[in-house]
């Protein structure tokens, strides 16, 4: 089926970087954020733009990235997507103002968007099953050692040059990722293409991008009042009736992105009200330095260094929930991990100062491992036919990210909604608090043991 005569250990480290290409982007926008604030002269409820724009597109564009793969060949596209990004961080580091870092953002966003999935799929094509596994668990490791990396990364170029520089990094990588894709990756397509849901992109699309505006604009400390606003009240209004069109759509789409058949089991709809709660807790992870900056009066650099004990929250909750969901089953992982997760969230938000803030951050780091990755992906994995398991996957991508851009959106405006952003943060962490909370109820509801199916 390949087209292709590259070694497959050459191919993999080849896919292996361009997945690292998109992923140190979203590892260095926290450590950006108090930057891009000052430079353009921002509130806080503004500069989360700058990981919502990305998100959002990315979102957007990686159904249509996938399906055009399919059709196109993946070489064709996999170039076309890193083209796209290098474009795209181009007009960051260029902009001007605000407005057109924004611009970049969502290009940057649309060409990550098909880089990790163009990349899966070559793996699809190029690996024998019994070899997939293994490629395709190195290929998500990638986003473990962007947010390794990453925050370092940040604080050194920090201390040294302009926001422009962290992102303009990326630029060298774009370039030697495209030249040995161009002689490595295969130009296969699929055997079988399965419909394009446009209708279904287009109203989430929308939907979303009502909910973030929406929920953007909203004063934390004043919420009645900020509800009668119109820039509240019209895109939440409009998101109210974009939902219930996107589920008649998708209920009708001969490729839905959401099979409802599959949401509608009781394992699945709590994994994916998992996935979202997830992303949003996850979105506190780019407020974070920003955060730091001002209630511990860091510096910049010092503020994206203080995300490394986070990772290494991360890098030891990982490997023991892998371990114990096996062991012990999915139930208990996830709600003892929850449980972790709020007193994190809880932790960091009443710090008096950096050391108890450091530790809150940790157990921060370990709850969500246990959460994000290897649970989200048992539920699914043993809930799921077969034939649903690429589908199911795709749920938790998308729930995840939906939960990103809320947060992401919600945190905004608690930070912007007080006199001293300190405050703001303060409260929106623990907003994100109260949401662990239900999802630790929620959690209660998966089985305490899963069939494993062949």
């Amino acid at each position: 089926m390949t087209d292709s005569t590259a070694r497959p250990g050459r191919l993999l480290g080849v896919l292996f970087l361009g997945t690292l290409l998109a992923a140190l982007d979203i590892a260095i926008v926290g450590p950006a954020l108090p930057a891009l604030r000052e430079a353009f002269a921002l509130d806080e409820r503004a500069v989360a733009w700058t990981f919502t724009a990305f998100v959002l597109a990315n979102l957007v564009g990686l159904p249509f990235m996938a399906a055009l793969a399919d059709r196109v060949g993946r070489r064709t596209v996999y170039l076309a997507d890193v083209a796209l990004f290098a474009a795209g961080t181009l007009v960051v580091c260029l902009a001007p103002s605000f407005g057109v870092l924004l611009a970049g953002r969502v290009l940057q966003g649309l060409g990550a968007s098909g880089i990790f999935p163009v990349a899966s799929a070559v793996v699809g094509d190029t690996y024998p099953p019994e070899k997939r596994g293994r490629a395709l668990g190195l290929l998500g490791a990638v986003f473990g050692l962007a947010f390794l990396i990453g925050p370092a990364i940040g604080g050194i170029m920090l201390a040294v040059a302009s926001w422009r520089w962290l992102f303009a990094l990326s630029l060298p990588l774009a370039a030697v990722v495209f030249a040995l894709s161009a002689r490595t990756v295969p130009n296969t397509r699929a055997d079988v293409v399965r419909p394009l849901d446009a209708l279904g992109i287009g109203l989430l699309a929308l939907l979303l991008g009502s909910v973030v505006v929406g929920l953007g604009g909203l004063d934390t400390g004043a919420i009645g009042a900020s509800l009668t606003q119109p820039i509240v009240w019209g895109p939440l209004a409009l998101a109210a009736i974009m939902l219930p069109t996107f589920v008649w759509a998708e209920r009708r789409a001969e490729a839905p992105l959401i099979r409802p058949g599959l949401i509608a089991r009781r394992a699945v709809w709590i994994a994916c009200g998992l996935a979202i709660g997830a992303g949003l807790i996850e979105a506190t992870f780019v407020f974070l330095s920003a955060y730091a900056v001002e209630a511990f009066g860091v510096t910049k650099a010092q503020g994206s260094y203080l995300l490394l004990p986070l990772v290494g929250g991360v890098t030891l909750g990982s490997p023991l929930a892998g371990r114990m969901l096996d062991r012990i089953g999915p139930r208990p992982v996830v709600t003892a991990a929850m449980a972790l997760v709020v007193i994190g969230l809880v932790t960091v938000a009443v710090a008096p100062g950096l050391g108890v803030h450091i530790a809150g951050t940790v157990a921060l780091g370990a709850g969500l491992a246990g959460v994000l990755g290897s649970s989200l992906s048992y539920i699914l994995l043993n809930e799921a036919k077969v034939e649903e398991r690429t589908v199911a996957q795709g749920l938790s991508t998308l729930f995840i990210s939906v939960g990103q851009l809320v947060g992401a959106a919600l945190l905004g405006a608690a930070a912007a909604s007080s006199s001293a952003p300190e405050a703001g943060y303060r409260t929106g962490f623990l907003l994100v608090a109260g949401v662990g909370a239900v999802l630790l109820v929620l959690a209660r509801g998966l089985p305490a043991r899963q069939r494993r199916e062949a």
